[in-house]
């Protein structure tokens, strides 16, 4: 009997306790200011679009890396990224906090949803984009999410969104119910609903995204850079203009990731071409003037017109794992990529082979970790005296974006130099209100 009523009394203690606990939690999320808080994760929902035992055991996957749960601990900083001192997790009350992390996936900072989430409204101007081509996007995204959740469990993160209630089926949704709008306003030969901002208003949560810039906290609109895909003069054969290789890795290097031992400048210095110290590791695909590759490692994709007539796409594959610098200039940089033969301009993928086909003028390329693979954006500006806004999807990745919550990069189209995109991109703003939206 006095077993019994000590076990209750300990019960009763250590629900006072919790409750105590739960109420101070509750406090510190209410003021106003703080962004170093503790976590909270709200578990991501079931994916219906794909097979049942593929996407629970992505979402197992996911589970383990949300990034909201909460510790009643501190986090220890082990150098690599900060882990719980405890793994007992509570359930906190309250607005809560997220955990940026770089591409490492190590933490970076904590900051509140609602510091840069906030209800939105649009206003009252058509919406501009290609139908056809944005339908192709969120097509081949969606996709990406059907048949490659269970070897990339990182697009199921419900990263800095998850702080708002939304989860990876809300986006899911969110492209199914615009992929079957456009599929049926096509048909019918008519301008999409998705071009009204009263049926976006009214279908969708419009969710405004202010700028969380550590370098410049007075930035409230988003950054939005652009970028291109070039056509450059190439050949098959190295020449004396033509003298830069473009490497590939060979498909039977396994699990050998000598490629990371080396930067760009040691790449460049000939270690691959003949008498070089790791000569036949990879192969030359094509050969660039020095300003091409440059232009190819930053943007990703080249479109290459050979000397004998032929052309074709080049896509980046892997990386030699060294960070890129942000503002170090671009010869500087150590980071070097793999190319790669593709059949169309490649956005964000686990491996050169699952990467989404993108087009022209309605993809964005952004922070897949935090903000999240296939949310779409749309785009608020003024020009000539109007105000425009303009949809897109975020298909890509890069990275200057891992982790950024305060730029998009937006792939302007193809050009044949520098000069051409610079004046077709000087005439868009750099800075812009940015919504994102989600089916309601």
């Amino acid at each position: 009997m006095s077993i019994l009523l000590s076990q209750k009394l300990r019960f009763t203690v250590a629900f006072a306790t919790l409750f105590l606990i739960s109420f101070a939690s509750n406090s510190v999320y209410t003021r106003s200011g703080s962004k170093h808080l503790a976590q909270k994760h709200p578990s991501v929902e079931e994916n219906f679009a794909l097979p049942q035992q593929q996407m629970t055991l992505a979402l197992n996957q996911a589970n383990q890396m949300n990034p909201f749960i909460v510790q009643q601990t501190s986090y220890q900083n082990t150098g690599e990224q900060n882990t719980p001192s405890s793994t007992r997790q509570d359930l906190v009350l309250g607005t809560p906090s997220y955990r940026v992390i770089d591409e490492l996936q190590n933490y970076k900072f904590s900051i509140y949803g609602s510091d840069i989430l906030t209800p939105g409204k649009l206003p009252t101007v058509k919406v501009d984009f290609n139908q056809a081509n944005l339908l192709t996007v969120l097509v081949n995204t969606t996709k990406y999410f059907q048949e490659y959740s269970n070897q990339d469990p990182q697009i199921l993160r419900t990263g800095l969104l998850g702080t708002q209630g939304i989860t990876v089926q809300d986006i899911l949704n969110t492209l199914d119910f615009m992929i079957a709008i456009l599929q049926e306003d096509i048909a019918n030969g008519r301008h999409t609903r998705l071009q009204d901002p009263n049926f976006i208003n009214t279908h969708f949560r419009v969710i405004k995204w202010s700028a969380s810039n550590p370098q410049n906290p007075g930035q409230k609109k988003l950054r939005i850079t652009k970028y291109a895909v070039f056509t450059h003069r190439g050949s098959h054969t190295k020449t004396s203009t033509f003298n830069t290789p473009l490497y590939s890795l060979k498909s039977n290097i396994g699990s050998n990731k000598f490629y990371t031992k080396y930067t760009k400048q040691d790449v460049l210095s000939g270690i691959y071409e003949p008498s070089g110290k790791e000569q036949g590791k990879v192969e030359p695909i094509a050969y660039l003037t020095r300003n091409g590759l440059e232009e190819a490692l930053m943007e990703g994709t080249i479109l290459v017109n050979f000397t004998d007539g032929s052309k074709a796409f080049f896509n980046i594959d892997r990386n030699n794992e060294m960070p890129y610098i942000r503002g170090l200039p671009a010869r500087e940089q150590k980071r070097y990529w793999y190319f790669r033969q593709v059949d169309a301009i490649k956005g964000y993928g686990y491996k050169i082979d699952a990467k989404i086909s993108i087009l022209p003028g309605v993809t964005f390329a952004g922070d897949v970790l935090n903000i999240g693979l296939g949310k779409v954006i749309m785009t608020e500006y003024t020009q000539g005296g109007r105000k425009h806004l303009h949809l897109g999807v975020i298909a890509d990745t890069g990275g200057a974006f891992l982790p950024n919550l305060y730029q998009l990069d937006f792939l302007a189209g193809i050009f044949q130099n520098q000069k051409d995109f610079e004046q077709h991109s000087s005439e868009l703003p750099d800075y812009m209100t940015a919504y994102i939206l989600v089916k309601k």
